[in-house]
């Protein structure tokens, strides 16, 4: 081949694409805030002075698992030590008290050793004692007063029938002799007292023919058995059906007007009711 019919050959090299850079996952651990801190017994008991344990002995342990080394680290509250973990406490160690009076123990900012014990560290918080946290106590009454709001609202909207069957679940027969205005002034204060158990009530799709079967017992238009086992018609003493072993009667007859027998029922029940 001569020189000037010679060919160049030229090979492209692949294009690389950059690496696209990715940002590393990362668990954001909470700030520690330098504050002053208090701290409160759990339960209703106040008693003058509690002493909580601050080292950790045989009988009573006292020790925090490092997730980080896999290993149990003995705690100690020591006044004039920056650390709560004895590792880390160098030279001769004044040992602290840690004093509840009358169920409160204030922890002012200066004391960084003792809140981390507490707050961080300790076996027994959650348990024998709790932080003082405004703003989560805020969250939870919100959240509690929200929830109120809503039964009240639930509750005061609610058509009388429905409202008769919810507040039966907690005043019986009583609700039988009650005005409608009684049954939604008694009906608005379950909602105030219990929100969440009211709503729970409220929406249970089971309550209304509850309170249907109740009513047609009440009215003679079926009957119970007195071993509480069968339900019969008031008129000719037809067995309606056997109600399953340890069931509640009026919960088994809800299901029971929800089946195929059981809804031919319920509609003639509701016809005759007064």
């Amino acid at each position: 081949m001569s020189k000037n019919t010679k060919e160049e050959l030229t090979v492209e090299a692949p294009i690389m694409e950059a690496p696209v850079a990715t940002k590393k996952q990362t668990k954001k651990i909470p700030e520690w805030e330098v504050k002053d801190r208090v701290y409160l017994l759990k339960g209703n008991t106040e008693p003058l002075t509690y002493t909580l344990g601050s080292k950790h002995t045989r009988r009573y342990p006292l020790l925090w698992f490092d997730p980080s080394k896999n290993e149990q680290r003995e705690l100690r509250y020591a006044t004039n030590q920056n650390s709560p973990f004895v590792d880390e406490q160098k030279g001769e160690s004044t040992l602290g008290h840690i004093v509840f009076e009358k169920g409160v123990l204030k922890v002012p900012k200066e004391k960084q050793n003792l809140q981390k014990l507490l707050s961080l560290y300790h076996p027994k918080t959650g348990i024998i004692y709790t932080e003082f946290l405004p703003l989560e106590i805020a969250k939870d009454e919100l959240a509690d007063l929200d929830l109120e709001l809503d039964a009240m609202n639930a509750a005061k909207n609610m058509e009388i029938d429905h409202a008769e069957a919810v507040l039966r679940v907690e005043k019986g027969s009583e609700v039988t002799t009650m005005s409608s205005k009684e049954i939604k002034r008694d009906l608005l204060l379950m909602a105030r007292k219990n929100p969440k158990a009211f709503m729970e009530i409220a929406g249970d799709e089971n309550v209304g023919l509850r309170n249907t079967g109740i009513r047609a017992v009440e009215q003679d238009i079926i009957k119970i058995s007195q071993d509480q086992r069968e339900f019969h018609w008031g008129s000719n003493n037809r067995k309606l059906f056997t109600i399953p072993f340890d069931e509640n009667p009026y919960s088994a007859l809800a299901a029971w007007f929800k089946t195929d027998e059981g809804v031919e029922v319920f509609k003639t029940i509701e016809k005759k009711l007064q």
